[in-house]
């Protein structure tokens, strides 16, 4: 296994096959899209392959807060269905890890929702603490 950048669209295209797994409201070109607009601002997709299969994908930017210095935010990670439980997604967590440390970044954070109770015991094991409630207004009406 080993952990790439997606820099082309053919890359973002087959890492898009496995992010559809976690945001199935797009499809794989309003996804690119998507992913395309955020990268203007610093967002990142990586991915694990495997034989020229991609195993599991983060997307994440590397930001500066008050709160928590410089640090590492996961918005999507997802192990394709084919490949969980396999150690895609701990040696995701790993290359992360060291992505902070080289980028000098003191954390690393992410969201889950409140359903997902196998994936928090995964991030439990991965090193990772609930340390916060995560409060949001999905819709504004003014």
């Amino acid at each position: 296994m080993k952990v790439k950048i997606a820099n082309s669209d053919h890359e973002l295209r087959m890492a898009a096959e496995v992010l559809l797994q976690l945001r199935d409201s797009y499809d794989v070109d309003s996804l690119i899209h998507q992913i395309h607009e955020q990268q203007k601002e610093g967002y990142q997709i990586a991915y694990v392959e495997s034989d020229n299969r991609i195993l599991c994908v983060a997307g994440f930017i590397v930001g500066n807060k008050l709160a928590w210095g410089k640090h590492i935010y996961i918005d999507d990670l997802v192990t394709c269905e084919k490949h969980r439980s396999t150690g895609a997604g701990a040696f995701m967590i790993d290359w992360l890890k060291s992505y902070a440390k080289d980028h000098d970044c003191k954390q690393i954070h992410l969201d889950s929702g409140v359903q997902r109770f196998p994936v928090h015991k995964f991030y439990l094991r991965e090193g990772f603490n609930i340390v916060s409630h995560h409060f949001s207004i999905s819709e504004i009406n003014i």
